[in-house]
């Protein structure tokens, strides 16, 4: 159809009856259905690729890196995936990618495909603090530790994270290693 101006148009729908221009809606309307459908469904599935992508991410972090903190002699033995945070009103405020703990210290560690920003590190820090507050039963009267572990590692991010008191690893290959601390690294307990 070739454009028409604003009075072209006018005049053009001044031809049309009513029963046209509802017939003309609805075929419009089941057209954006159409698209709301195709929507909804590359939604889901670009959904369930980032879920793929985090538990194949968690998968590859998961099995030993408890054994990775071995050096500072926690000996973090039991491993926890994917941990509720609930208030005092049984509301979830959160979760923890992977807890790690022994008898008397817990760490918990945030899983990042790409850690390039200093505000995840924050928003980390946020999650400890509740932890602290709502801790998990694993956790309740242990010491609390953290730790950020990614696929790829920003270096000015790494030393951001380790100047927050936090432990950073990184995937290497199909194992995770524990990245190299400054000498005056302490850990801080939360």
């Amino acid at each position: 159809m070739p454009e028409m101006t604003v009075q072209e148009a006018i005049e053009w729908g001044k031809t049309l009856s009513f029963e046209q221009v509802w017939a003309a809606l609805l075929k419009m309307g089941e057209k954006v259905d159409k698209l709301a459908e195709k929507v909804d469904r590359v939604t889901t599935n670009v959904g369930g690729l980032n879920v793929s992508m985090r538990e194949l991410i968690d998968t590859l972090f998961a099995p030993h890196i408890g054994e990775k903190f071995d050096v500072y002699g926690y000996n973090l033995k039991r491993t926890f995936k994917r941990v509720p945070l609930y208030d005092d009103t049984s509301r979830v405020r959160g979760e923890i990618d992977i807890l790690l703990s022994n008898t008397t210290v817990c760490m918990a560690v945030e899983i990042k495909r790409w850690l390039d920003k200093t505000d995840q590190v924050d928003e980390h820090i946020k999650h400890l603090r509740l932890i602290r507050k709502y801790p998990p039963a694993e956790a309740n009267g242990k010491r609390l530790l953290g730790a950020i572990a990614a696929a790829v590692v920003n270096p000015e991010v790494k030393e951001y994270a380790e100047g927050s008191g936090l432990f950073v690893l990184e995937l290497v290959g199909e194992d995770v290693r524990l990245l190299e601390s400054p000498q005056d690294f302490t850990p801080k307990e939360w």
